[in-house]
């Protein structure tokens, strides 16, 4: 009889594993999991609070509230706090088992230090390529179901107003938009150049508004004026009071609204990265910093995990609470430098690469050497 592959797999992982491994590995996951939940429980009650009058005058389902709303939420709140619960977990376990000398049994054991974290990084792995999984696959959507019970049963349908908006239809094709409207798909001083590389501009026209037809899905120009310069130099001059037009545009991309990328996937953002640029968007870094903070921050887990197996496996007067107040200061002090420094790639001139992964490079190396004072 033919065995599933997967499962042989698993199994050989398994009897690789010494009791050990084991034992820590259960410690670690179940201390993760049963905190996580245990505070997206307090988490949903607080919130359900906050909103049950906006549930109640709206009359949302109770299905749709469960599953719609809260179900979907739960991916995101996991993520948002996997790496800081890894952290937790880390430091209460082991703080816990230098507290008992057990740490000091296994090492008296002949388990070298270096053996002894292979448990701890198996199971901060399985925790990156799941926070990896549901930031690029998950979450994008689930977070639409969300918005869209917010929409409809908490929040108001608020238009928004976006000005100056510059934007590169094709290779030499310019658009300019001095306002766009949301709310009914239109846009105030328009205007749209093309211009050849060697003889310059040959193409203008200007309008006062242009609007999105929703049934026939195709632009419409009002009030517009038209230049066509031709190859003597002479022009051809049109103007008119309405024109049905396509052009390679849709109304979402004046929505450039950054977080409109957390509901994309990972290759609808990479695509969606790819033709901002030929389109010469404003925000490519800001689309850019989310990309890569899609990679760097599943990272996290493995480095917070080093930093807490360093800090609470020597065996203190303090004991859990010291170690936890030592190592809250440090995780709190990267995830402020995280933010720092995508404002930085956001808003200066810091590229996106650098901005999102140095603060993983420089606690990589605190990380080592925290590691180094540990006890063998």
């Amino acid at each position: 009889m033919i065995r599933n592959p997967l499962k042989r797999v698993v199994d050989g992982l398994m009897s690789n594993l010494r009791i050990i491994d084991r034992y820590i590995i259960k410690k670690f996951l179940g201390t993760f999991i049963y905190a996580i939940l245990l505070l997206a429980v307090v988490i949903i009650i607080f919130d359900i609070s906050e909103k049950i009058d906006n549930f109640i005058e709206r009359q949302a389902p109770l299905k749709a509230i469960v599953f719609d709303y809260y179900f979907n939420f739960l991916p995101f709140f996991i993520n948002q706090f996997s790496a800081l619960f890894t952290f937790i977990a880390v430091i209460f376990f082991t703080s816990k088992m230098a507290g008992n000398t057990e740490i000091i049994a296994i090492l008296n054991s002949g388990v070298s230090f270096k053996r002894l974290l292979r448990p701890y990084m198996v199971s901060a792995s399985a925790l990156a390529i799941f926070s990896f999984m549901l930031t690029n696959f998950v979450i994008p959507r689930t977070i639409h179901k969300m918005v869209d019970f917010e929409k409809k049963y908490v929040k108001s349908n608020q238009s928004k107003t976006f000005e100056n908006i510059h934007m590169q239809l094709e290779p030499g094709t310019y658009v300019y938009v001095k306002s766009f409207s949301t709310s009914v798909n239109e846009g105030y001083n328009f205007a749209i150049e093309k211009v050849k590389p060697k003889e310059g501009m040959y193409y203008k026209l200007t309008a006062d508004a242009v609007k999105w037809d929703t049934i026939k899905h195709h632009w419409t120009i009002t009030n517009f004026y038209e230049r066509h310069i031709l190859a003597d130099g002479h022009e051809r001059i049109r103007k008119g009071i309405k024109i049905d037009t396509t052009l390679n545009m849709k109304p979402e991309e004046f929505n450039i609204d950054a977080d409109n990328v957390k509901y994309m996937n990972f290759f609808e953002l990479r695509n969606f990265i790819k033709q901002q640029r030929i389109k010469g968007s404003s925000q490519i870094s800001t689309y850019q910093v989310e990309m890569h903070q899609r990679f760097a921050f599943p990272f996290a887990a493995l480095i917070l995990t080093l930093i807490g197996v360093a800090l609470s496996s020597r065996k203190v007067r303090g004991g859990i609470g010291l170690h936890l107040g030592i190592g809250m200061t440090i995780c709190f002090s990267y995830i402020l430098f995280l933010q720092v420094t995508t404002v930085f790639a956001r808003f200066g001139d810091v590229p996106p690469v650098i901005a999102v992964w140095t603060p993983n490079v420089l606690f990589s190396i605190i990380a080592l050497y925290l590691l180094s004072r540990a006890p063998k």
